[in-house]
């Protein structure tokens, strides 16, 4: 179809030579011999019938042909890389984009990306927050951490965490209304965080109290869910893997002691359909180990 178009290494040869003026330079920038760069160049000159490079003993220089070409390789390459990056995305040279669900993000990873990067300070990583479990974007993310049953089609994912529900509230507000039994949670404002399948109704029939388990006040995270609840605007309901971390100040406790799992979790999930970013798997290797080591 291109009877005048020449072989794409021997242009890319062209392009880095007469750009930097060295043999040595462009063999480098495209990991061949210099002989091989050489070559190249020799084929294409005469394919062209035309003399690129005038040829000094101590250097290279362009021939007027060579300098009238050198903006039209140019600018093919560059036209041919942006379409590249247009319909396959540049996802396996970028940095490697992470995205968690907010939560999660604050409450588990946050406090042990610092032991990735320590490990990898070569690899840069980009971490988006997500609230709800929108459609994962495959030319904007590498890799997602979501909650939920773990079946996703046309992704390969990994548990990361084995939920409990567990109730929280700030201490302030058990002194003052005290929460001895379940049934005392009638009396509070339920928080409740949309998304979750599994809520207070589990937890309430696990601990078969007669408290309407619609009552009290949605949101759509669980932060919000918590900080609201440390200001005394009523209970949580905490998983463990995000609990931990609320509690850890004080500021919220656990005034029940029963804990019921629940089938939900955190996964780490990777698209089978899209190409593999190159850091990918130190990423998803590292999480996996973290996922397994006691908090």
């Amino acid at each position: 179809m291109y009877p005048d178009l020449p072989p794409l290494n021997w242009l890319r040869a062209f392009e880095a030579a007469a750009r930097t003026l060295s043999f040595t330079s462009a063999a480098a920038e495209m990991h061949i011999t210099q002989a091989a760069v050489s070559k190249h160049i020799k084929s294409l000159e005469m394919r062209l019938g035309h003399a690129l490079f005038v040829r000094r003993p101590r250097g290279l220089g362009l021939t007027k042909n060579g300098d009238a070409y050198l903006p039209k390789v140019q600018d093919a390459l560059d036209r041919l890389a942006i379409g590249t990056r247009e319909v396959f995305g540049s996802r396996t040279t970028e940095a490697l984009t992470v995205r968690c669900a907010v939560a999660f993000s604050v409450n588990w990873l946050a406090q042990r990306l610092p032991n990735f990067l320590d490990r990898h300070p070569n690899i840069n990583v980009r971490v988006i927050s997500s609230v709800w479990n929108d459609a994962f974007d495959k030319d904007a993310f590498d890799i997602d951490i979501q909650y939920g049953s773990g079946e996703w089609p046309e992704y390969s994912s990994y548990r990361l965490t084995r939920e409990h529900l567990v109730p929280l509230c700030s201490p302030q507000l058990s002194e003052r209304m005290p929460l001895n039994v379940p049934d005392d949670l009638a009396r509070h404002r339920l928080l409740h965080v949309l998304g979750y399948q599994e809520g207070w109704g589990v937890w309430l029939k696990a601990a078969n109290a007669k408290v309407d388990p619609g009552q009290g006040l949605q949101l759509d995270n669980s932060l919000t869910a918590f900080e609201v609840a440390a200001h005394c605007g009523g209970v949580a309901l905490g998983r463990t893997s995000l609990a931990e971390a609320a509690c850890a100040n004080g500021r919220l406790i656990a005034p029940f002691s029963l804990a019921v799992p629940i089938n939900e979790g955190f996964y780490v999930r990777e698209s089978l359909s899209s190409p593999k970013h190159r850091h990918a798997d130190h990423f998803l290797n590292w999480i996996r180990n973290e996922a397994t080591q006691k908090s």
